[in-house]
């Protein structure tokens, strides 16, 4: 059973390889324009390099998410966009790490589409990667979800927290540091 689940959130994880979730966007842009033109504004102000020669950026599909389930919560909803050429949404996934990205003074976010248990296991990174940032230790999540750290010289990869709990119990010098 855990074979076919793990089977199953990588078959969705690469099924949305190419797309890409805009986090911020305010509700009101909908009315205005269409999220495509919505969408090339926002590329042509943060990262024009990205844009290709013809002056658009090759968009299969965009929408935005169902809305959550609590109604009290009034937060815009995602937009996801499946873009036809991975390279470009690549391109724009760098340049959102390097610098937040602006749409009529409100900071957007830009990140990979991943499934929701993909997210899950991200997520329970968190405090150890904030620490490995803290002690500078060039902390990486890797796809899918592995902590990367390097240590002693070497890079450490760590499929699961218990792993790294482990390896903190060996490490004294490094296991007073964290004490997670």
């Amino acid at each position: 059973m855990n074979y076919l689940l793990a089977k199953t959130t990588d078959l969705e994880n690469r099924s949305r390889r190419d797309n890409l979730r805009i986090i911020g966007l305010s509700e009101n842009y909908d009315e205005e324009k269409s999220l495509d033109t919505i969408l090339q504004e926002i590329i042509k102000e943060n990262c024009p390099d990205v844009i290709e020669s013809e002056g658009k950026i090759g968009v299969e599909r965009i929408h935005r998410t169902p809305s959550e389930r609590n109604p009290k919560i009034k937060t815009p909803r995602n937009i996801v966009a499946k873009f036809q050429n991975y390279q470009i949404k690549e391109k724009i996934l760098q340049a959102a790490k390097k610098k937040p990205f602006k749409s009529r003074g409100a900071t957007i976010r830009i990140t990979q589409d991943l499934a929701a248990s993909t997210l899950k296991e991200r997520r329970a990174w968190n405090m150890i990667f904030q620490k490995a940032q803290e002690l500078e230790m060039q902390p990486r999540i890797n796809y899918t979800a592995k902590l990367s750290i390097f240590f002693q010289g070497r890079r450490w990869t760590f499929n699961e927290t218990n792993e790294f709990h482990l390896f903190l119990k060996k490490k004294p010098e490094l296991n007073k540091k964290f004490d997670l």
